[in-house]
C-alpha cells in the first residue's frame, strides 16, 4: 500500500469504524481465559440531542477501553439508552407539543417509545463516528424488556427483605413535573427573595412579629418556634399565637433548630415549607394543615385565596396583610431555594403516599462500600461521603407519571393488603393485568399500583442488567463486578450512590472496582473565538463558561459538524488534553491542534514508507549510531511513563508525554539526525525508524484510532502480525535499549542541534542551509561520544565538516561560508 499524498478523515475515519465493526475488533470473548476489563457505562438520558460535552466526557471511557484491550484484556464495552421515566416524558411534550391528558395513556407510552427509538439511532450514529469501541451486541434501553423485570425483581427483593416501605408522608414535590423527587434531584438556586414582617397576635393581648419569605403559608402555619436560650421570647413559651389574617391559634414552641439571628428570632413553622418543617413536625407531633396541592395552587383552608398559583397567592396575601395593618415591613434578602434539577421549579413539600427504599439506616454501610471503590480523581470520594453523611430522607422511589417502570404491586380493596407479582410474570403492567392469585382473604378485587419508579431505581441496576444477571448468570459472572463506572460528577449522589446502595442491599458488595468521575465540557466564554481553557485546558471556571446541556439546546457547535470539518481523531485529541474530575471549555485551537498532529503522523509515515519495506526485524539488531541509541532509550522511558499513566487512569498523562516526544524528540531532533543516513541504507537508522514509529502509532492508538489504524495497516500490520492495531500488543520496554548513557549523550545532540538552529534564525538563514563547520568542544569521556555520532550531526546541521575537540569546558562554535549577497 502506497500512502496518498494527502490524509482525508472525512473518507478514512468511516471506513474503519466499518472495518472494526464488521471485524468485530472490539467484540467480548465470553469464552476467553484473558482476564477481562468491564466497563459499566453510563447511558445517555434520552432527553434531547448529544453535545460537545458528551462528546468530551464518553471519550475519556473509550480511552481506557482502548488500552486494556491492547494490554491483553478481554474488554467488555457495552453501552446503554436511558430512555425510561420523567426526561424522555419531558422530550416528549417539548418535541411532539402533547401530554397525557391530551392522548390518554397507552398512546402517550407508545408515543415516548417512538421519540426514544428515534433519539437512540442518533446517538449511536454519533458514537459510532466518534470512533467509541464499543461492543454493540451488548446494549441496552432502560426501558425494554430485560431492564424492566430486573428493575421489578430489585423492588420484589427489597421487600421482601422489609427494605423498601409504603408510607403516606411528606414528599418533596414538582409542581412544574407533577411529580415527587428524590433529595438527590434537588440544585439549590441563588436569587432574591422578600423577608415579609407580619404581626402575630397573643393571648395576653401582646404581639409577636415574625419575618418570613412565604407568607402564603400563613394558612399551613401549625406553631411558631424561638430558641430555647433565647431570653427575649422566655415569657412567651408555653403560649399560643393567632395567625394573621386566617385567625387559627398556634403553640409557641422552643427549638434548638430556631436562628436567633434570623428575621426577629421567631419563626413559623407550616406545613410544609421545607424540610425543617418536616423534622419540627414528626418531632413535635404537630397537626398537619395541607394547603399546597400537587398543581402547586392554594386548597380550600387559603379560604378566598384558595386556587390561586403561589406566587400570586403571596402577592394578594401581602396585600391583604398590610390593608389589616398586620405587615410591619420589607427588605430584599439573598435566598437560596431548592429547585427540580430538571426543570429548576422550586419545589414544595407536600403529603402523598409514597413508597422509599431505606438508605438512611445503612450509611455507615454505605460509606464503607464507597472506601473499597477506587475513585479517580481521589478527591470525589469526599463528595461521595459527604452526601452518604448529609443524607436526610430515604430514597423516594414513587414517580407520580405515566412512562416508566410500573411496581409489580396491587392492593387488595377487601383487606388493604399489598399484592406482589410473582418473579416469573415479571416484568408486569399492574395496571393492565391483575395478579395471578387472589389476596390470602380470600378477595379477587384489586386497586393497581398506578406510579411508576424513578428512573434512577432501574439505572442504579445498570450492572445487572447490561450484565445480563437474569438471563444469562454465567456471562454475568465473569463482568461482575464491573473493573469502571465512568461518570460525570454531578451525578455522584444519584447513580453513584443508588448503584452501591443497590449493590449492597442485594449483594452486600461494591459494583466496580474503580470510578472514573468526568468533568463537564464547558461552553466558551462570550466573544472568546479560540474557546480557550487554562492550564492544561482546563481550570477555575468563569461566570461566563457553563455546563452544556441538552435541556438548555447543547451548545452553539453542533458535535456532527464538528467531527465532519475537522476528524474524530482531532476532536478526541482535545477530549484527551484533560483528565478526570476536570471540566474543559470547547476549545477550537486544541482540536485545531489535532488535526494538525494528525496531518504530521501522516507526512512522518509517507516519508517513512519508502524505508520500512525490507527493514531489519527487531530481533536481528544491526549497528546502532548514537542518535539510534538516544532514541531508542527515549522511547523505553516513553513507554514506561505512558503505561504508567494509564495504569493510574491518568491518561492525559500518557497523552502530553507521547505527543511531546512525537514533536521534540522524534520530528524535531531524531529524524533529521538521521536522514542522511536513511537515504543511505544505513540499516540501524532503518531498524530504529520502524521500533520508534511502531511504539509511537500504538501509544497514540487509544486517542488517535482511526489514524493509527490507517498507518498500522499501511506499513505494520504485515509483520507485526495483529487484525488490527487495537488488537495489537501495548509496547513493552526492550531491556536492550535501556541506556541512561545513551540518553544523556542524546540530549547533548539535541543542545547542539539547538545551537544550529538558533545560529541560522538569528542571521535569518533557512534551517536547511549549510554550515561550513561545526565545532565541538567537550570533556574526553562525552568527546569520545560526541564523535561517534559526527554522522547524525552532519545530518541535523547541514555542517559539511563536524571537528570535536576534547576540553575541559563544553562548547559550540559555527562557521558558515560567505556566498555572494549574504549579509550573515
Amino acid at each position: 500500500m502506497v500512502l496518498s499524498k494527502r490524509y482525508d478523515p472525512q473518507a478514512s475515519e468511516p471506513r474503519w469504524e466499518r472495518f472494526w465493526q464488521e471485524r468485530g475488533i472490539f467484540h467480548f470473548d465470553r469464552d476467553s481465559a484473558a482476564p477481562v476489563y468491564s466497563i459499566d457505562t453510563p447511558p445517555p438520558t434520552v432527553s434531547g440531542h448529544l453535545h460537545l460535552g458528551h462528546v468530551y466526557s464518553y471519550s475519556h471511557t473509550d480511552f481506557m477501553a482502548r488500552f486494556f484491550r491492547m494490554n491483553g484484556y478481554n474488554v467488555f464495552y457495552p453501552m446503554g439508552f436511558d430512555d425510561n421515566g420523567l426526561p424522555t416524558e419531558r422530550l416528549v411534550e417539548k418535541w411532539e407539543g402533547i401530554r397525557v391528558a391530551d392522548v390518554g395513556r397507552e398512546a402517550f407510552i407508545a408515543r415516548c417509545l417512538a421519540v426514544s427509538e428515534r433519539a437512540e439511532v442518533d446517538y449511536r450514529a454519533l458514537w459510532t463516528r466518534l470512533g467509541l469501541s464499543i461492543d454493540w451486541r451488548y446494549s441496552y434501553r432502560t426501558i425494554d424488556a430485560d431492564a424492566r423485570r430486573a428493575s421489578q425483581a430489585s423492588f420484589l427483593d427489597l421487600y421482601r427483605q422489609g427494605l423498601v416501605y409504603r408510607q403516606e408522608a411528606p414528599a418533596i414535590w414538582c409542581p412544574e413535573c407533577q411529580t415527587s423527587i428524590a433529595q438527590a434531584e434537588l440544585n439549590d438556586l441563588e436569587r432574591e427573595s422578600t423577608f415579609h414582617t407580619l404581626v402575630f397576635a397573643l393571648e395576653d393581648g401582646g404581639a409577636l412579629e415574625i419575618a418570613t419569605t412565604r407568607p402564603e403559608l400563613l394558612p399551613a402555619c401549625v406553631a411558631v418556634f424561638v430558641h430555647p436560650e433565647d431570653a427575649r421570647f422566655a415569657a412567651l413559651v408555653g403560649q399560643r399565637a393567632r395567625v394573621p389574617l386566617f385567625d387559627h391559634w398556634v403553640p409557641i414552641l422552643t427549638d434548638p433548630g430556631a436562628d436567633p439571628a434570623k428575621g426577629t428570632g421567631a419563626v413559623m413553622c407550616c406545613t410544609f415549607g421545607d424540610t425543617t418543617d418536616v423534622a419540627w413536625q414528626r418531632l413535635h407531633q404537630l397537626p398537619l394543615r395541607i394547603v399546597i396541592d400537587r398543581d402547586g395552587r392554594l386548597m380550600a383552608l387559603a379560604g378566598e385565596f384558595a386556587g390561586l398559583p403561589v406566587a400570586e397567592a403571596r402577592a394578594r396575601i401581602v396585600d391583604a396583610l398590610k390593608a389589616a395593618g398586620l405587615h410591619r415591613g420589607a427588605r430584599t434578602i439573598a435566598q437560596t431555594v431548592r429547585v427540580h434539577e430538571r426543570c429548576d421549579t422550586p419545589v414544595e413539600y407536600i403529603l402523598v403516599g409514597q413508597w422509599f427504599a431505606r438508605v438512611l439506616d445503612f450509611k455507615a454501610e454505605l460509606l464503607a462500600a464507597g472506601e473499597q471503590v477506587q475513585w479517580h480523581p481521589s478527591h470525589m470520594e469526599t463528595r461521595f461521603r459527604e452526601w452518604v453523611e448529609g443524607l436526610a430522607w430515604d430514597w423516594c422511589l414513587s414517580r407520580q407519571r405515566t412512562f416508566g417502570v410500573p411496581f409489580p404491586v396491587w392492593t387488595c380493596d377487601a383487606c388493604g393488603a399489598t399484592i406482589l407479582a410473582e418473579e416469573d410474570e415479571l416484568p408486569v403492567d399492574p395496571t393492565t393485568h391483575p395478579p395471578s392469585h387472589p389476596c390470602a382473604c380470600g378477595g379477587a378485587a384489586f386497586t393497581p399500583e398506578t406510579d411508576v419508579m424513578d428512573t434512577w431505581a432501574t439505572s442504579s441496576l445498570s450492572p445487572q442488567i447490561v450484565g445480563q444477571r437474569l438471563r444469562d448468570p454465567a456471562l454475568y459472572a465473569k463482568v461482575f463486578p464491573f473493573s469502571l463506572r465512568p461518570q460525570a460528577h454531578e451525578i455522584i449522589r444519584t447513580w453513584a450512590f443508588y448503584t452501591i446502595a443497590k449493590s449492597w442491599h442485594h449483594f452486600r458488595a461494591v459494583p466496580w472496582q474503580n470510578a472514573g468521575i468526568s468533568g463537564w465540557g464547558l461552553m466558551p466564554a462570550l466573544g472568546d473565538a479560540a474557546a480557550n481553557a487554562t492550564e492544561n485546558g482546563s481550570g477555575p471556571r468563569s461566570k461566563t463558561h457553563s455546563k452544556i446541556s441538552k435541556s438548555k439546546g447543547g451548545g452553539p457547535l453542533a458535535p456532527q459538524e464538528i467531527l465532519e470539518t475537522f476528524g474524530a481523531d482531532a476532536v478526541r485529541y482535545w477530549t484527551a488534553s484533560t483528565g478526570f474530575g476536570r471540566d474543559s471549555v470547547i476549545d477550537m485551537q486544541k482540536i485545531e491542534m489535532g488535526a494538525k498532529l494528525v496531518t504530521k503522523l501522516w507526512n512522518v509515515a509517507r516519508f517513512a514508507e519508502r524505508f520500512l519495506e525490507g527493514a531489519p526485524l527487531p530481533e536481528a539488531l544491526p549497528a546502532l549510531s548514537p542518535a539510534d541509541r538516544w532514541i531508542l532509550a527515549s522511547v523505553q522511558r516513553l513507554v514506561r511513563r505512558a503505561t504508567a499513566a494509564f495504569l493510574d487512569y491518568d491518561y492525559a498523562t500518557a497523552k502530553h508525554e507521547t505527543d511531546a516526544f512525537f514533536w521534540r524528540d522524534f520530528t524535531d531532533n531524531y529524524l533529521e539526525m538521521a536522514k542522511l543516513r536513511l537515504y543511505a541504507g544505513d540499516a540501524g537508522a532503518r531498524f530504529t525508524l520502524g521500533v520508534v514509529l511502531l511504539a509511537l502509532l500504538k501509544l497514540f492508538a487509544p486517542f488517535f484510532p482511526h489514524i493509527t489504524e490507517e498507518l498500522y495497516q499501511a506499513l505494520f500490520a504485515a509483520s507485526d502480525g495483529a487484525e488490527s492495531i487495537h488488537r495489537a500488543a501495548w509496547p513493552q520496554p526492550d531491556m536492550r535499549f535501556e541506556d541512561d548513557g545513551a540518553l544523556a549523550l542524546g540530549e547533548t545532540l539535541v543542545e547542539i542541534a539547538t545551537a544550529a538552529r538558533r545560529h541560522k534564525s538569528e542571521r535569518g538563514l533557512s534551517l536547511g542551509a549549510e554550515l561550513a563547520a561545526l565545532t565541538i568542544t567537550a570533556e574526553a569521556p562525552l568527546a569520545e561520544g560526541l564523535r561517534a555520532a559526527e554522522d547524525d550531526l552532519r545530518s541535523i546541521t547541514r555542517a559539511q565538516e563536524v571537528v570535536v575537540e576534547s576540553g575541559t569546558a563544553f562548547s559550540v562554535s559555527i562557521r558558515e561560508e560567505r556566498e555572494e549577497g549574504n549579509a550573515g
